[in-house]
């Protein structure tokens, strides 16, 4: 978030609370991205903040409702106001439990995998509309084209992501896999430890495809406990993931810290992979 934006930000969501009959004297920034993450105390809420453009808070809270519902292991909305999406200044907050961090913080793998399979597990008991992942290898591909938007990235380099983009698109839509509802980036910090076990989180990136999509976004070992995964799937999904993120880092407004010195490498890593590339 732009920091000229933080403190209408800060405000909005402790005047959200404030609405809704939590106290909210003082606000921790515990995450500054294109969403921003605040600890409300002395209430003890979670308030995740967002320009009102370009949103779908509504379909996170949705979702996050209905998961709950059949058991899957997410993170829960503010038991004590009523779940909703609320715009105040130009921003949307939502309001959610906030989870002490669990000692160790790192979710063992076959934790991570079985905590990811009931997830999906849940979510294909859900019939709810969500885009299709090759939404966001359509966004990748016209940032690519766009120059003005990439003007750093070297036309060899902008050949190369294009490419692997589209011919991985391609490869992993000819193998006919079914699709169901995804978390769309299940990675690390996306999953909290906690004292009720491993919970999911920013579901805002749900999207519909093959599960080894998901995969694609977990630690390469996660894939090792997650049953009957199609390995040269997750090979394909991997790499397409692995373009699409190298893509974002090369936006001139990315903000991501050391965004170029990841994308330098992650590009070495597709140059690598090139031949493999179907």
């Amino acid at each position: 978030m732009q920091v000229s934006e933080l403190p209408r930000a800060v405000a909005a969501a402790r005047a959200t609370a404030a609405s809704l009959g939590l106290a909210a004297d003082e606000a921790i920034v515990l995450q500054d991205s294109n969403k921003l993450t605040l600890r409300l105390l002395p209430c003890d809420v979670l308030a995740r903040v967002a320009p009102v453009a370009d949103q779908v808070a509504q379909l996170e809270v949705d979702i996050a409702q209905r998961l709950a519902e059949v058991g899957s292991p997410v993170a829960a909305l503010a038991p004590r106001v009523t779940p909703g999406v609320h715009e105040r200044d130009g921003f949307v907050v939502t309001l959610w439990t906030y989870y002490e961090p669990a000692v160790p913080r790192e979710v063992p793998p076959a934790a991570y995998a079985d905590a990811l399979t009931r997830l999906h597990a849940g979510m294909r008991q859900l019939d709810v509309p969500a885009p299709h992942f090759t939404v966001r290898v359509d966004q990748a591909q016209r940032l690519l084209a766009d120059r003005d938007r990439t003007p750093a990235l070297a036309d060899a380099d902008r050949r190369l992501l294009d490419g692997t983009l589209r011919s991985l698109r391609r490869a992993i839509g000819e193998r006919g896999t079914a699709d169901q509802l995804l978390h769309g980036e299940p990675h690390p910090g996306n999953l909290l430890a906690t004292a009720s076990g491993p919970l999911f989180i920013d579901l805002e990136t749900c999207c519909r495809g093959p599960v080894e999509f998901d995969l694609a976004h977990a630690p390469d070992d996660i894939a090792e406990h997650y049953a009957n995964a199609d390995q040269d799937l997750l090979h394909d999904c991997r790499l397409l993931v692995l373009a699409m993120i190298t893509t974002w880092r090369w936006d001139r407004h990315d903000q991501l810290p050391n965004g170029r010195g990841l994308a330098a490498e992650w590009l070495g890593r597709l140059r690598a992979a090139s031949g493999e590339v179907r």
